[in-house]
């Protein structure tokens, strides 16, 4: 039997005989066998796979993640609270793409064709009759903010002059940036005078002038031009004999050149009793054209804003105008 055990080794070299083989618990047991290189790890990774833990994925859709896009800043929306202590977003209208020959700030009114505008109401006028600076909230059809209007007037200008003031109209977007200036000289307030009338410059951006409202003289109805940059008539704007309603809107209508057709019009909307007697926060509404000239659609916001101290304006809790067109 040791001969053959013998032989067998010979035979096959690198191999043990069964006495020669370590018990399994020795650390004999765990060494390598000869020519063996040792264990390599686990195969490398397929192409096109990740190798390394990527990090935790995005927002899901409808949240706000934390940073966005490489190059472009995070902009958190202002909060406001709502009654019962809740907090949610003020609704805004998000900018579209700008389309060309169009003022920076103004791609906002090149996708619409109505306008909102809400005059905010003041405690101490409604009080004491102190008149203090407008503030307006401009809106889409779908109460979306688009602008805010704050005007620039000392007080003393203010409350010795009343509606009739001159006066500067600073128009903000939703970032704060300044994208409109309206600047209203002081002028003749009645049409006995036609060589004075009403006028209103509006700038955008702030410097360049894009149009101007100008009052026509007329015996019995309140008219106006509206003209471009070069101070080329576009539009006529046309307002009714007597400037006053109950319970229904005032419309003045925008018109062609010769005054043939309508293509839109300023509305004063009626608030209610309470807020038309006590108080000289008004609501209007612009209607034109969709297509009609971005410039021009930003014109009709200087007209509004013209219009409005013209007929609308309190001074010292009486109206400016007795509702007949003088």
């Amino acid at each position: 039997m040791d001969k053959q055990n013998a032989q067998m080794n010979a035979s096959h070299p690198g191999t043990n005989s069964p006495a020669e083989y370590p018990p399994q618990n020795s650390p004999a047991a765990f060494q390598e066998p000869p020519g063996h290189t040792g264990y390599h790890g686990p195969p490398a990774a397929f192409p096109g796979t990740q190798t390394v833990y990527p990090g935790p994925l995005g927002a899901y859709p409808g949240t706000q993640a934390d940073a966005g896009p490489v190059g472009f800043p995070v902009q958190h929306q202002p909060m406001y609270h709502q009654p019962g202590g809740s907090v949610g977003l003020l609704p805004r209208m998000p900018a579209p793409p700008p389309p060309s020959d169009c003022p920076p700030g103004l791609e906002y009114l090149s996708q619409i064709d109505q306008i909102l505008i809400h005059q905010q109401v003041e405690l101490l006028e409604v009080l004491i009759g102190f008149e203090t600076n407008n503030k307006y909230e401009i809106k889409n059809s779908l109460g979306q903010r688009i602008y805010f209007a704050a005007e620039d007037t000392d007080c003393c200008t203010r409350n010795c002059c009343g509606a009739s003031r001159p006066f500067t109209m600073r128009i903000l977007d939703n970032m704060g940036r300044e994208v409109m200036t309206l600047e209203r000289p002081l002028r003749c307030t009645s049409c006995c005078c036609p060589c004075c009338l009403q006028e209103i410059e509006i700038h955008a951006p702030p410097g360049v002038p894009i149009g101007y409202v100008t009052q026509n003289w007329h015996p019995c109805l309140p008219k106006f031009t509206v003209q471009n940059e070069r101070r080329e008539d576009v539009l006529k704007i046309v307002g009714p004999c007597v400037v006053c309603s109950c319970c229904a809107d005032i419309d003045f209508e925008i018109k062609s050149i010769d005054e043939e057709n309508v293509v839109g019009k300023i509305s004063k909307q009626w608030t209610g009793f309470v807020r038309e007697a006590f108080t000289d926060a008004d609501n209007f509404g612009i209607q034109f054209p969709i297509d009609l000239d971005v410039k021009m659609k930003a014109v009709m916001l200087g007209a509004c804003f013209l219009i409005d101290f013209m007929f609308f304006e309190t001074s010292g809790g009486k109206e400016q105008r007795t509702g007949v067109w003088q």
